[in-house]
């Protein structure tokens, strides 16, 4: 749903103008304020849903809570490919794959030094190979730098 708001409506097409040159944009006749406000909530909101299905399945809310998916999150966009909805997406499924194979395999790899309680150092150490080896990301595209 999120890809089709932002590849198929007007709004989207406003999104990719104002993300791509803001000054640019205001002079196509888009309100590039209005835009950028309108997606931090669009992106507040689904933060919002997350939180409730996060607080229904573990049966506690606080402030804290939002940490470590949050991290988990920006770990998977860079995985992806930073800007890169759909590399965003493919990140993280490839992020939930390395943990759960990780978690399964920890104790072996260790000796049972590590429980699988540890699993997250798997999500980190991909970020850091990815940043090192990839930096724009999986899927994410080499932007040339302009003079």
């Amino acid at each position: 749903t999120l890809m089709w708001l932002v590849n198929h409506t007007k709004l989207g097409r406003a999104m990719r103008a104002t993300a791509e040159n803001p000054r640019v944009a205001g002079l196509m006749g888009v309100k590039p304020d209005f835009i950028i406000s309108t997606t931090f909530v669009i992106g507040a909101a689904l933060a919002a849903v997350a939180g409730l299905m996060w607080a229904a399945n573990y049966g506690t809310v606080q402030h804290t809570m939002g940490f470590m998916p949050g991290l988990k999150a920006f770990t998977a966009a860079v995985l992806g490919g930073i800007g890169n909805l759909a590399g965003a997406m493919v990140g993280g499924v490839l992020l939930g794959l390395i943990e759960a194979i990780g978690a399964g395999y920890l104790g072996d790899l260790t000796g049972g030094v590590l429980g699988s309680h540890y699993a997250d150092i798997f999500a980190f150490v991909a970020l850091i190979l990815v940043l090192t080896l990839r930096p724009s990301g999986l899927l994410g595209e080499r932007v040339a730098d302009r003079a």
